[in-house]
């Protein structure tokens, strides 16, 4: 249903969303958006140097040793 919209029929929506709304909401309707998409990036990009430094840490560290377990219940019972 939708495939066959073309450029004409996205004018005409265009023209129909203009005339509803009106030139100032929606411009400032763009805007909005733009802040958001532009505050998404900054979360994505803060998201990343986060986890840069965390692997940074990791690989300063060293490597991890695993703790001593406890012996399993079968052999605590042999020791009774």
């Amino acid at each position: 249903m939708l495939n066959n919209i073309g450029l004409p029929g996205l004018l005409l929506i265009a023209v129909v969303v203009l005339v509803l709304f009106g030139r100032g909401k929606i411009s400032s309707l763009m805007g909005e958006v733009g802040k958001g998409i532009t505050a998404f990036k900054r979360g994505v990009d803060d998201g990343k140097k986060e986890i840069d430094d965390q692997s940074k840490t990791i690989n300063e560290a060293g490597t991890v040793h695993e703790p001593e377990t406890r012996p399993h219940a079968a052999e605590d019972k042999d020791r009774v």
